[in-house]
């Protein structure tokens, strides 16, 4: 329990634990988040289980990739190569994909993929930080898929307008799935799904807080302690007279066609 807990010590363990990778089990009993019914990793599995040639972009430290990658065992493709920009990701993700024989390419966020034109028939990313479009279009073979969960948007704003304020209509309406419909469109792909959902977060103490905004790093940018610490404060407060911090992610997930045999 957290709850009779001093600021200053959940503070100071939200800054403490380490931020590399997907992997939110820290979290557990401190902040929850509802997931999509979808169940994305495991619906790459099965994608996985049926393709020759994968790519995963954005792999952040490979766990979502990992996981997939056991469920479609025993089958498993030819050829799975991983991309991802952040230095320390990119140690966390070859150590636990290159066991499965995965490479993995530190390669920018916002550059053409470092790949051949048609060298892969399934492209998987779990919350890119934007589609590259073109870039999908121009890796994928005619009749391949991109299979990926985007972040939506206004995803969280509850909490980053606790901190930033009132945003711009322009910032909430970024990352709207029908804007990226039309954009992968406009890239000469076919969309044959795309879904989307809310989901309840709650945060259950100011720790929980730190430690998601310093790992999310985009939703408060430039996000410290010190410089965020009456806001901090006063958000300790308010949990503890008023339960966790309710705030609401938004999801959406892409089933995505190059056209062709």
């Amino acid at each position: 329990m957290t709850a009779h807990r001093s600021f200053e010590d959940l503070v100071a363990e939200g800054v403490a634990v380490p931020t590399e990778g997907w992997d939110f089990s820290w979290f557990e009993g401190r902040a929850s988040e509802a997931r999509p019914s979808w169940g994305y990793a495991r619906s790459a599995g099965e994608r996985l289980a049926g393709a020759e040639a994968v790519l995963d972009i954005q792999t952040g430290g490979g766990e979502v990739l990992d996981f997939a990658l056991s469920r479609a065992e025993p089958v498993r493709p030819v050829l799975v190569a991983a991309t991802e920009g952040w230095l320390p990701n990119v140690v966390r993700a070859t150590a636990l994909l290159r066991p499965r024989g995965v490479v993995v390419v530190a390669a920018p966020d916002d550059v053409p993929l470092p790949f051949a034109d048609e060298a892969f028939d399934l492209v998987l990313s779990r919350h890119p930080v934007r589609p590259h479009w073109d870039e999908i279009a121009r890796v994928l073979r005619p009749g391949g898929t991109y299979f990926a969960q985007h972040v939506g948007p206004g995803s969280v704003f509850e909490l980053v307008e606790y901190f930033l304020g009132p945003q711009p209509e322009e910032v909430r309406r970024a990352r709207d799935p029908e804007r990226e419909r039309a954009d992968a469109e406009a890239a000469g792909l076919e969309v044959a799904g795309l879904r989307a959902e809310r989901l309840r977060m709650e945060f259950h103490d100011v720790g929980a807080v730190v430690h998601f905004l310093r790992k999310v790093v985009w939703m408060v940018p430039g996000f410290t302690v010190e410089a965020y610490e009456p806001q901090l404060r006063a958000l300790h407060r308010r949990i503890g007279e008023q339960g966790p911090f309710v705030a609401h992610s938004a999801r959406h997930l892409f089933d995505v066609r190059k056209p062709g045999h």
